[in-house]
């Protein structure tokens, strides 16, 4: 299967002479026909919610897209939570999942009438020191440790995990809040990343399903819903089938039947916290080639580096290229794509099969609208490009601007230069 650009060669011409490249592109039909794509999988559970995770794609415009379908936002951090009040969202509708929490996050996410969702059992008396109270309606992060497979792979390592709370801490949490005056309660977990089978969700359903029948019986406490989190996963690569959300919806549907009714848990709603499965494909990082290099490999340097884009030099994440007006030409040359950093990891592709690149050539990195352009920094002084929309109607919309130097100075105000600059 090849990966097909949301946007044309031409398209992105007609955008350089506005907006010069590198900049990442969002495309807003692909993000609302997704979204209504997960509302219809889980529309079986009327109390279905979808807490879009902020940290993948921290934009307003795009946000406010999926609040346009009654998504939430997913929120750890107090800029997240700023994010948040700042475009309407406040109360049920923000999910505050955080770890290592400061006290002032926790503080506005009370003020906000956020859903906390502790991560750790010490957070009790912590949460309850800093807003004096525990709130009626709170949500505890679950750990099981050990391995978590489907079949016989290996998914992750939930054990080696930072996150969440042993089954002894979690039951323990569920009793002391209650007798501190919590009366809802939620069970969240996130045990994998990125999976791309359609198996993962149901799994992890009966994995919370059956801690939830537990700690509901043990404890005597209202479980009003199970928080699924993030890890459904895109196909990065060409070769991989993309998950089936609605086969996915479908599985977590089966399990719910088989585990939650019978104990009378048919009331339990059920959220999601997805970041990448719901922007990934959706974005990608449009770049210009501009230099050619002929030594032991042959290089291709572009204006893009990974300030834009850390996967790949973060992770080894593979991220497809496609070069544009030459879709069907032959992939033929063997080239490093590189961006411009003092670091040797600063390289898009190693080694990658592509058609001949001449220099002036823009090359679209695909899958880059969730954590790509929101984990972006300023080494080397380099500063983060613009964002832009596709529009439905093939209109483009800046939803935000490139960096200027003066944005980079800016906290320098202490400073002469950043002064100058600033005025």
């Amino acid at each position: 299967m090849n990966k097909v650009p949301f946007v044309t060669k031409e398209q992105v011409e007609e955008m350089a002479r506005t907006y010069p490249t590198p900049f990442h592109l969002y495309d807003e039909r692909g993000i609302r026909e997704n979204v209504k794509a997960l509302k219809e999988a889980f529309s079986w559970n009327p109390g279905f919610k979808e807490y879009f995770a902020v940290k993948a794609t921290p934009n307003p415009f795009l946000m406010q897209i999926l609040q346009e379908y009654g998504c939430g936002c997913d929120c750890s951090s107090y800029t997240e939570l700023m994010l948040s009040e700042a475009i309407g969202v406040k109360g049920a509708d923000i999910m505050f999942s955080s770890n290592d929490t400061p006290a002032e996050d926790f503080a506005y996410a009370d003020k906000l009438g956020a859903i906390i969702n502790l991560d750790d059992i010490t957070h009790i008396d912590f949460l309850e020191k800093t807003i004096g109270h525990i709130p009626e309606t709170i949500s505890c992060r679950y750990n099981p440790g050990g391995l978590f497979k489907i079949s016989n792979d290996i998914m992750d390592n939930p054990g080696d995990s930072k996150y969440g709370m042993t089954t002894e801490q979690i039951k323990d949490a569920f009793q002391i809040l209650k007798e501190k005056g919590a009366k809802e309660f939620g069970i969240h977990a996130f045990l994998a990343s990125n999976t791309v089978t359609n198996d993962y969700y149901p799994m992890l359903a009966k994995v919370l399903f059956e801690q939830a029948v537990r700690l509901q019986k043990e404890t005597g406490v209202h479980i009003k819903f199970i928080n699924l989190s993030g890890g459904i996963g895109i196909p990065y690569t060409p070769d991989q089938e993309p998950n089936n959300i609605r086969a996915i919806g479908d599985g977590v549907r089966r399990v719910y039947e088989e585990v939650l009714v019978p104990a009378g848990m048919g009331d339990v709603a059920i959220y999601t916290e997805l970041g990448r499965y719901m922007m990934g494909p959706y974005g990608c990082l449009v770049t210009k080639a501009i230099h050619e290099k002929h030594t032991h490999k042959e290089y291709i340097g572009v204006d893009a580096c990974a300030v834009n884009l850390m996967r790949p030099a973060m992770y080894g994440a593979y991220h497809h290229i496609t070069v544009l007006g030459k879709e069907e030409a032959p992939c033929d040359h063997k080239y490093d794509v590189t961006g411009s950093l003092c670091e040797n990891n600063d390289k898009f592709a190693i080694d990658r099969m592509l058609p001949k690149i001449d220099k002036g050539d823009y090359l679209v990195i695909h899958d880059t609208g969730a954590h790509g352009f929101s984990m972006g920094y300023n080494y080397n002084g380099k500063l983060k490009s613009a964002e832009l929309l596709l529009k439905e109607d093939g209109s483009v919309q800046l939803i935000r601007r490139a960096e200027t130097p003066a944005d980079y100075f800016a906290t320098f105000d202490c400073f002469e230069i950043g002064k100058t600059l600033i005025s």
